[in-house]
């Protein structure tokens, strides 16, 4: 389906093609879900707080280890000088429930922006639970993360405490990589949730800039997306003819800057022969 498919059977979302002058950014829309970077370099950090449809950021340790982060601690206090106004999420790294609440309160005191992010089990697959229900009760904002399945936001639901705000993040995009469509799941997600009207539903590891209107339509309350994602907002309502005739010129660019030619006789040796393995019983060939 393609993306105007989305939007038309969206019942909160009305596009707008208007001018900009931000080349990353030439749209407004009234999307009711709230758009957050994921990223843990502080360039990109910094280049998207400056955009002002950008309403939050997103890390992780997997993200942080990819920037090269070495320092946990001065990383997350450059982040919360250069970003003091906006929420802002830090996982524990602990993986027993009193090394993760010891990271959690410290974590927190860092500000008033900040959500700690807490994994909704441990790597041995043990409820973290009991410590969420402590940190919410203590006020604490939280980013319950990982979550795949209903089950699990219902508990984290369960265990949040109403006055305390709180972020659960489902990971919609890994969901859609096994090949289940991420949209009805988080649709019924916003549902259990209702009951904790301080908790926002997260549409987490987006694949693709689609996935913001999947979550639009699905009624999630945020999505957030790599700065890789977010600079194609600019693609949004662009002219596809216009677009085809760019990517042709592409390739042909490219393939003039490798010199590429083709000789009668190829130079150089041939690639051996692979045979392909049979396929399996009841396979499709």
């Amino acid at each position: 389906m393609c993306r105007s498919s989305y939007i038309r059977h969206s019942a909160h979302t009305h596009l707008q093609i208007v001018p900009s002058e931000d080349k990353h950014m030439n749209f407004s829309t009234d999307l009711q879900v709230k758009l957050f970077c994921d990223a843990a370099d502080i360039e990109s950090l910094l280049t998207m707080y400056s955009k002002p449809y950008i309403k939050g950021f997103t890390t992780n340790p997997t993200l942080m280890h990819k920037a090269g982060v070495k320092d946990f601690s001065a990383f997350a206090h450059a982040v919360l000088t250069a970003i003091p106004d906006l929420p802002v999420s830090f996982e524990v790294f602990a993986d027993d429930e009193a090394g993760m609440e010891r990271q959690a309160r410290l974590i927190a005191s860092w500000g008033r922006n900040v959500y700690v992010k807490i994994p909704v089990t441990n790597t041995q697959g043990f409820s973290t639970m009991p410590l969420v229900r402590r940190l919410s009760r203590d006020g604490i904002a939280l980013n319950v993360t990982a979550l795949m399945t209903l089950e699990q936001v219902g508990r984290v639901a369960a265990a949040l405490d109403p006055n305390a705000r709180a972020i659960v993040s489902v990971f919609a995009g890994r969901i859609a990589d096994t090949g289940v469509d991420p949209v009805p799941l988080m649709r019924r997600a916003v549902e259990i949730l209702e009951e904790r009207p301080l908790a926002e539903l997260l549409w987490a590891s987006s694949r693709e800039l689609l996935n913001v209107f999947h979550a639009e339509e699905s009624g999630t309350h945020i999505i957030t997306a790599t700065p890789e994602i977010l600079s194609k907002l600019a693609l949004v309502g662009k002219d596809l003819t216009a677009f085809s005739l760019e990517t042709v010129r592409m390739l042909y660019k490219d393939a003039m800057l490798a010199g590429y030619a083709l000789n009668d006789r190829p130079a150089g040796r041939a690639l051996p022969a692979i045979r392909r393995p049979m396929p399996q019983p009841g396979l499709a060939s």
